[in-house]
């Protein structure tokens, strides 16, 4: 039996940008800490001349990954129009933020004032898609409960990252949303 297709994009995303993020990681000439450096200086041409590449074509190829992942959702269904409805706004917001990652990528950190819109642009539709799935798979008989309060805990980190702006915040904010995708393919394997 094949694993569906969203478990698939999920191992994708998680996988992605983690072998692309570290790369860019590995090539950074200077010092480099999560502590006082933003992700996104390592997509910087001017810090990170060798490395910058590998960071923003994992942001656009994580991108691409996340709308399988989303549209993927659509294997929770169930007969209730009105859940299904809800499913396929959190999807749209998903596919959304997809594309705002991808644009992440396009506009770097060296596009300024652009590559500063996308970013903010990710992280809040990050937070209502985190909300918005875990509130409503929270009644589904298959979905693993245990995923939705990590879901939970992400999004008020997420928050915390919005509102406090700091680069180690960042830097948790994005892995553990890596984990919960990680978590949601595994429980899209298990249901």
């Amino acid at each position: 039996m094949r694993p569906p297709f969203s478990f698939l994009a999920g191992v994708a995303v998680v996988v992605l940008y983690c072998v692309f993020t570290f790369a860019s990681f590995a090539l950074y000439p200077a010092a480099y800490s999560p502590v006082t450096n933003w992700l996104s200086d390592l997509g910087n041409s001017s810090y990170n001349p060798k490395g910058a590449v590998f960071y923003n074509l994992g942001c656009i190829l994580t991108g691409i990954a996340l709308f399988p992942f989303f549209i993927g959702l659509y294997e929770w269904y169930t007969v209730n129009k009105r859940f299904r409805l809800g499913l396929v706004v959190w999807q749209a917001e998903g596919c959304v933020a997809a594309f705002s990652l991808i644009m992440i990528g396009v506009f770097s950190e060296d596009s300024g004032s652009l590559h500063t819109l996308w970013s903010a642009v990710f992280f809040i539709l990050i937070l209502g898609v985190l909300l918005g799935v875990g509130s409503l798979l929270f009644t589904h008989p298959r979905y693993i409960r245990k995923i939705a309060y990590y879901g939970f805990i992400v999004a008020a980190i997420d928050v915390l990252f919005i509102f406090f702006d700091a680069p180690w915040l960042e830097w948790f904010t994005v892995f553990s949303a890596l984990g919960y995708v990680g978590l949601m393919a595994y429980n899209m394997l298990k249901k």
